[in-house]
């Protein structure tokens, strides 16, 4: 049985405590939150105990944990939880700052423990079939990515704008389905019902004139995640929550068979797989510091008006 613990019950911190209550092979030994009433709510209903210190839940020695707290806290999480002997999987982006996910990284690699970061689209059905057709040469050479990640504003995102909390998502795909890491970015963006941007408009510019284009924003009364490749020989369209692609050439449209399944799951199967088996995470560290790199070069784009080279 791989132990696990889970720190941090919001929103997303629920389902990763749900999912790890269902694995099998997986025992869910406890979960931890500052909000004393919350977190033994849950302990009771998913039957594991229950702290509020989670510095106290890393003394049941766990094998692995998921960390799900406010971004500003990732990297003192972290480091406590890789000092307790576990292996760790962060929720997205991996830190505040890519000095701090250097850290975490160092800290994990100097351990010889797992980090691996919840970039939870790579585990959408529809983006594996994706970069299965792209890497088969199905579309040709692929010359430009779109996406669109748009929707209402959730009043819980306080702590960063849209970049850091939706748009790092179709940053780090682009970067998956390319397999490059981004050469520059170009950003317009603004603030009107947030403190911190609400809307943005990301250029990304990869080697070989390749390019991605992430439009993101709070504004929109309803939620939209697509994602467009144009290829030399075809074009595919994907709906992130439908989890369909389809594929568009000169001579027929097609739909691809896409086994539907809930990323989060997928994604914690992987990081559990990982950890029985001491094998690297995908995506990683390094991957989770490249994303988090190009959303704060896409900050300082648009607040300085320039166009920002990695």
């Amino acid at each position: 049985m791989i132990r696990v613990g889970v720190i941090g019950t919001g929103a997303m911190g629920i389902n990763h405590i749900r999912i790890y209550y269902e694995m099998e092979g997986v025992e869910l030994v406890g979960i931890s939150d500052i909000d004393e009433e919350r977190v033994r709510t849950l302990a009771g209903m998913y039957e594991t105990k229950a702290f509020t210190d989670y510095n106290e839940l890393l003394k049941e020695g766990l094998d692995a944990v998921s960390i799900v707290v406010p971004t500003k806290l990732h990297k003192n999480v972290c480091l406590d939880v890789i000092a307790a002997g576990s292996n760790v999987l962060v929720e997205k982006p991996i830190a505040d700052s890519p000095e701090n996910a250097d850290v975490m990284i160092k800290a994990a690699m100097d351990a010889g423990k797992a980090l691996m970061v919840g970039h939870i689209e790579r585990f959408n059905p529809a983006i594996i079939k994706l970069k299965e057709i792209i890497d088969g040469g199905l579309l040709g050479k692929i010359v430009s990515i779109s996406t669109t990640r748009v929707g209402p504003y959730n009043p819980r995102i306080r702590d960063v704008g849209v970049i850091l909390d939706i748009g790092v998502h179709d940053i780090d795909i682009i970067s998956y389905l390319y397999d490059m890491k981004v050469k520059k970015v170009h950003a317009i963006a603004g603030a009107d019902i947030h403190p911190f941007e609400d809307h943005a408009s990301i250029h990304l510019r990869f080697d070989n004139d390749l390019s991605g284009l992430v439009d993101t924003n709070w504004l929109t009364p309803h939620k939209v995640r697509s994602l467009k490749a144009v290829g030399l020989e075809g074009v595919a369209y994907l709906d992130y929550m439908n989890q369909t692609v389809e594929l568009h050439d000169n001579g027929w449209i097609r739909k691809a068979k896409v086994e539907q399944s809930e990323p989060l799951r997928n994604e914690l199967d992987h990081f559990i797989e990982c950890v029985l088996n001491g094998e690297m995470p995908c995506p990683n560290g390094d991957h989770g510091k490249h994303a988090l790199e190009v959303c704060m070069a896409a900050i300082e784009s648009y607040k300085e008006e320039k166009t920002v080279q990695l």
